[in-house]
């Protein structure tokens, strides 16, 4: 039996009742377990991917035991995965004991799958002052622990603070977690890293750490935190996934590529992993195979996936670089009629052009974007990388120059691009100039744009010492 990363998956107590669920279904003997068992063991099997067994344990379970709370649970947390709220409520109203903390929580887990945020908030709170005050702190957690669950961190905030402060591993996981959901990397990291002391084996810490390391823009110990859950568990696919991104991130898409792939094997029907293993493909200049892993990323997501636009971009993009413009134009423009960012779809339609040299044409859709956007610094600034980017190079250096002037002494982007811009023309003195500015303030944008020309290993804000101590020797 694999571990899990789930204390209690992975303790004697809950193997020992697995091997004797699995001895006596083997054997054919009737079994005797309670619901609460039976549903353990199904969490289990669909936590690890044996669906079909899963679906036997929750059967049995509720054959046994109509009406008991753990196995409806089961069969709401299933049909709200499915998004079918109707199904969870019907599962609900099967439940016998509705003064059992499980009826509340899966009540207020369904209102808030429809959105109903603020009404599940009042129900917890109602139902809070019927809680005994010796249940009081597990009562607050469980429900803190909801909302972090579904990404509600401020409302898990506030019942965290209704807590006393606790030092035990769940307590301190949930409000690592907590602080993540709402944008203290640094806190949630601090925390993953105390309970890493206590628990050096938990790939679910590590992990954690690496999300935040990551948020926090971190990657070299992202993935270094990765590494460590990959030691545990070579094919578990949270690990998997962090360190690919981290190499994605670090522009080390050859590396990327082989943990995109990794996981795939794991987590065959996620498209968000072929989607980034086409656009390592097409970075690394394996474009036909680019193509093959975009398709595929888009025939598995389908319209509803939440990457939907996002592959038809790094497709039609991918479809350009290859010279077959015209699929590229006819892809981008079927997303004319549908709800998504119209200003990245006109933008991306004018870098097309671009790669053809129909300039008049590109300008309009890049006019186009320009009157449609929120944000006219970001916008004017993509259109002079993709200017840059189809060697328009003295026309994308003179547009720099104006983009400087109108963004103002506070903005912090566009300097690694015109640095390279201006190395590209010779312009050493200005390249250098732009440089230190660019490694001053975003590095980021320093190692995802300079990379090409700087050692792997060395840190962007060190890019302009590099370069200074080499004009010395």
């Amino acid at each position: 039996m694999k571990q899990t990363g789930d204390e209690y998956f992975d303790s004697q107590e809950f193997r020992d009742l697995l091997a004797n669920y699995e001895e006596t279904i083997n054997a054919g003997l009737p079994v005797f377990m309670d619901a609460d068992e039976l549903a353990e063991i199904a969490d289990y099997y669909q936590m690890s991917g044996q669906i079909n067994q899963a679906e036997e344990a929750i059967t049995l379970a509720l054959n046994l035991s109509p009406g008991a709370v753990s196995p409806i649970t089961y069969r709401i947390h299933e049909a709200l995965y499915n998004g079918d709220t109707q199904q969870a409520w019907e599962w609900l109203d099967q439940i016998v004991e509705r003064s059992e903390p499980d009826y509340i929580y899966n009540r207020a887990e369904i209102m808030i799958a429809e959105g109903r945020i603020d009404e599940a908030d009042r129900y917890l709170r109602d139902e809070f002052k019927n809680v005994v005050p010796d249940e009081y702190q597990d009562y607050i957690i469980d429900v803190a622990h909801i909302f972090t669950d579904y990404g509600y961190s401020e409302k898990a905030m506030e019942w965290m603070m209704r807590a006393k402060h606790e030092e035990s591993d769940d307590y301190q996981e949930l409000m690592g977690r907590t602080l993540f959901g709402l944008g203290k990397y640094k806190d949630s990291e601090r925390i993953f890293n105390k309970l890493i002391d206590r628990d050096p084996f938990s790939k679910r810490y590590w992990n954690a750490l690496a999300s935040a390391q990551f948020m926090s823009e971190d990657y070299p110990s992202a993935i270094q935190s990765s590494e460590y859950a990959i030691a545990i568990d070579p094919d578990d696919p949270d690990g998997l996934i962090a360190k690919a991104n981290g190499l994605f991130r670090m522009n080390n898409f050859e590396e990327a590529l082989k943990y995109y792939e990794r996981y795939s094997k794991q987590i065959p029907d996620d498209e968000f992993s072929y989607l980034y293993q086409g656009t390592c493909l097409a970075n690394i200049g394996r474009l036909g195979d680019a193509i093959n892993r975009l398709e595929q990323a888009m025939e598995i997501g389908g319209k509803q996936s939440p990457y939907y636009y996002e592959i038809i971009q790094e497709l039609g993009f991918v479809y350009g670089e290859d010279k077959q413009v015209d699929k590229a134009l006819a892809l981008i423009n079927e997303t004319d009629e549908m709800d998504c960012d119209h200003v990245q779809m006109e933008l991306l339609k004018g870098h097309l052009l671009l790669t053809i040299d129909q300039l008049p044409e590109a300008e309009m859709h890049f006019r186009t974007a320009i009157a449609q956007c929120d944000d006219f610094n970001e916008v004017f600034l993509r259109i002079i990388v993709s200017l840059y980017d189809n060697h328009y190079l003295e026309a994308a250096y003179k547009l720099f120059l104006k983009f400087f002037i109108m963004a103002g002494d506070e903005n912090k982007n566009g300097y690694a691009y015109m640095a390279l811009c201006c190395y590209d023309l010779k312009r050493y003195d200005e390249f250098l100039s732009y440089l230190m500015r660019a490694c001053e303030v975003n590095p980021t944008e320093c190692r995802n744009v300079l990379s090409i020309l700087f050692p792997e290993d060395l840190a962007p804000e060190n890019y302009y010492d590099y370069i200074k101590d080499k004009m010395k020797q």
